[in-house]
């Protein structure tokens, strides 16, 4: 069992708790909280005792943002490299690039966007900044009625990153996103409902308890080989530049279910009885998964 340090992992009936875990800095995000974000969702994604994840932060916030109070480039970037886009996509897996060039965010919001199971974001408090970006990847947001939320880029004269550009006008629209982050506004937990970032509001002691109540709505009777292609299809199929390529992708998928969890769905549903699916998303995965 790995050990972290900013970080609290614990799995309670297949749903993982995982709790940013820095309380006295209100869960603010470093390069190392990256590190082990990026490290746990890969972890979880082939954990078979793990079925869905449901991401919170200790104590009265959910996250702050970036800790700016380290030294040097509080974003942990190199000041001294000045690649250009062909340059960065050329070395993207070389360390000098990943760790000094590649935006941290991003590469924690593709591990997001990269794990098989569901992922629910129980925002319990203020959430700005990464702590906003890092929920956009997830498959629901849940927030307290105590959180606030923020894409507070603008304040200090930097960017939208944890690959929030692509991820916040496919969730709210462009126009919702824009003016998010042209005015850097703290929202209430209302104002990001009524503009389509969350599911719901919900009482602050009830968070937790709603977002493993939702969990287990995804996952209790599922397959796990089924949860994780769907997940990958809606994430990327909508991409795509034509309704043939998702066909393509869902006619492998298809025919890889049908053949195994979906024989024992179909039995099930005929016999009147809960389904035995046995499967698992650590080894099971059709021959063509990742068609990406």
């Amino acid at each position: 069992m790995a050990a972290y340090s900013t970080l609290d992992w614990q799995i309670t009936d297949r749903v993982l708790t995982l709790t940013l875990n820095r309380p006295e800095q209100l869960n603010a995000f470093t390069t190392e909280m990256a590190e082990e974000l990026i490290a746990a969702y890969t972890r979880a994604s082939d954990d078979d005792a793990v079925g869905a994840v449901v991401v919170t932060g200790a104590g009265r916030a959910f996250c702050a943002g970036m800790d700016l109070s380290v030294g040097g480039n509080v974003f942990g970037l190199d000041e001294t490299l000045d690649p250009g886009l062909a340059e960065l996509e050329a070395r993207w897996d070389d360390p000098d690039i990943r760790q000094r060039v590649r935006d941290t965010g991003g590469r924690v919001s593709l591990a997001v966007f990269e794990c098989k199971k569901p992922i629910i974001a129980a925002i319990n408090g203020a959430a700005v900044g990464i702590g906003a970006t890092m929920t956009l990847p997830m498959d629901i947001r849940l927030a307290s009625d105590k959180a606030r939320i923020g894409f507070v880029f603008g304040r200090i004269g930097i960017v939208p990153e944890a690959c929030s550009s692509w991820f916040l006008p496919r969730l709210v629209g462009p126009q919702q996103a824009l003016e998010w982050v042209y005015s850097a506004d703290i929202l209430t937990p209302e104002q990001a409902l009524a503009g389509r970032l969350l599911k719901a509001v919900v009482p602050h002691e009830q968070l937790l308890d709603e977002a493993h109540r939702l969990a287990h709505r995804f996952i209790d009777g599922r397959s796990a080989v089924s949860i994780a292609l769907m997940r990958q299809m809606m994430l990327r199929n909508a991409a795509l530049p034509h309704p043939r390529d998702a066909h393509a992708i869902e006619s492998l998928a298809m025919l890889h279910t049908s053949r195994h969890d979906g024989r024992e769905g179909v039995a099930s549903f005929n016999e009147k009885r809960a389904p035995q699916y046995r499967q698992q998303a650590s080894s099971d995965m059709p021959g063509f998964y990742p068609w990406w």
